[in-house]
């Protein structure tokens, strides 16, 4: 509570926080608005290898063009201004940066610049979920080694449920469900680049208009984005993915306490202490009421008699027992958020939200029947999207993170719903990404069987 006067200790004493951007995109930019007239950080560098793109990010949120006119370095750092560059190793480099915003999105890359972050004593804010649910229980043990701040992106739905979940167990609640909203229909696992748009609704004159990713966007629709934020939740906060995955069923928010409960008592989950979506809309396609379309939640119960008497005396909606009660937050800001991580990693030495165990995973899964010989796209592309899973089962089915199926050529055919496994496709084991990963698969299956 105390983060802004933490920050003007620290600017009046020692400048502003330097910080580090690396991907110019749309997250990126939310930051950088904010950047600008934010007193106590200093954008030292923003690197993206598209050198134009990462200057427009800055002249479209509001940046005069003399605040990013620094030649090199050396003059950003003189003069209080900022270096563009195509350059992430310098700029990761960098004594004097203490903060890095890993912002690309590609869950191999980002994987590399948060080990090259750790490893030059930088601070790492992964907006990179696809990175951190794919690898990130590896990251954070080596950024604790290190000394540095391992963190997820304030701002973001997973960090923010964190928060919640946080919350709920330092108020003595047990914890239920946690998770978030979105747009969700069965079909749309299916949807590709060229379908998504139909979906979503948009017009050829709004597509004209805007900076629309078709693969990005779909990604939202298929169901991958939200099985990667659920898994980053799960590892973040020790709550375990049902063993089907994820049933995004219909829920407006004064359903949570009702729905978000264990099948045993009425609700919709096979699992106590999960994670779970709420879609926005009902199986017919209509929009459900008081929807959680941008929003996160939690849903937990009271141990005793009294604090169910005190539920209804405040007015806390609950399911028809008054046991279940749920917080949400009805939308989160992304990037326009991000200070937040970045001031609690310098000034508390603490992460909003990080990995502490793998327990749940993304696997790539077929779209449609996969042929030997094909190639699969990644996320939200016409191949496969990803599934959520217990990490258990995850590693006992062999399956091939979503995160690494971008360019692998499949080595047998996958049917239609069928998990492609690491045995179906042609890895290239000198990838940095796949050796993080394989790491740890072997380290925590080890530790699986130690618990047991």
């Amino acid at each position: 509570m105390n983060l802004y006067s933490l920050m003007q200790k620290r600017t009046a004493t020692q400048g502003p926080i330097r910080v580090g951007v690396i991907g110019a995109g749309k997250f990126a930019s939310m930051f950088l608005t904010q950047a600008l007239n934010s007193e106590g950080i200093h954008v030292v560098g923003v690197a993206d290898i598209d050198v134009p793109k990462a200057r427009g990010a800055l002249q479209r949120t509001g940046w005069p063009a003399e605040r990013y006119a620094a030649k090199n370095f050396t003059e950003a750092l003189r003069h209080g201004t900022t270096f563009v560059t195509d350059s992430s190793a310098d700029l990761i480099q960098l004594p004097q940066v203490e903060v890095i915003l890993e912002v690309t999105g590609n869950p191999i890359v980002g994987t590399a610049h948060a080990i090259q972050s750790i490893d030059n004593g930088k601070h790492i804010i992964m907006v990179n979920v696809e990175a951190d649910c794919m690898v990130g229980p590896i990251l954070q043990r080596r950024a604790e080694a290190a000394g540095v701040v391992y963190s997820m992106a304030y701002g973001d739905q997973p960090a923010l449920i964190c928060e919640m979940v946080d919350w709920c167990r330092t108020v003595g609640f047990d914890i239920v469900a946690a998770g978030k909203g979105t747009k969700y229909l069965p079909e749309y696992n299916y949807s590709t680049p060229d379908t998504v748009w139909n979906y979503y609704g948009f017009s050829d004159e709004q597509l004209a208009s805007g900076d629309f990713n078709p693969k990005m966007f779909n990604s939202f629709l298929d169901g991958t984005k939200s099985a990667i934020e659920m898994a980053a939740v799960a590892n973040g906060t020790g709550l375990t993915p049902q063993d089907e995955g994820l049933f995004f069923p219909p829920a407006g928010v004064d359903d949570l306490p009702r729905i978000y409960r264990e099948k045993s008592v009425g609700g919709m989950l096979t699992r106590r202490g999960t994670v779970e979506i709420a879609s926005s809309l009902h199986r017919d396609g209509t929009e459900v009421d008081r929807d959680l379309r941008w929003g996160v939640y939690v849903t937990f119960e009271a141990k005793t008699d009294y604090a169910v008497q005190c539920f209804a005396e405040y007015g806390v909606k609950t399911d028809s027992t008054g046991r279940y009660g749920s917080l949400y937050r009805p939308y989160h800001m992304i990037g326009l958020e991000l200070g937040v991580s970045i001031a609690s990693a310098v000034l508390r030495g603490e992460a909003t939200g990080a990995p502490t165990g793998f327990r749940g995973d993304v696997m790539t899964t077929a779209k449609k029947d996969l042929k030997a010989g094909e190639v699969l796209d990644g996320e939200g592309g016409y191949t496969a999207f990803g599934k959520l899973a217990p990490a258990e089962l995850s590693l006992e089915r062999n399956a091939l993170p979503l995160g690494l199926a971008h360019g692998m050529k499949l080595k047998r055919d996958v049917p239609k719903d069928g998990t492609v496994s690491w045995e179906d496709v042609d890895a290239d084991e000198t990838l940095l990404a796949v050796q993080i990963r394989r790491q740890l698969e072997t380290e925590f299956r080890s530790e699986m069987l130690l618990a047991t």
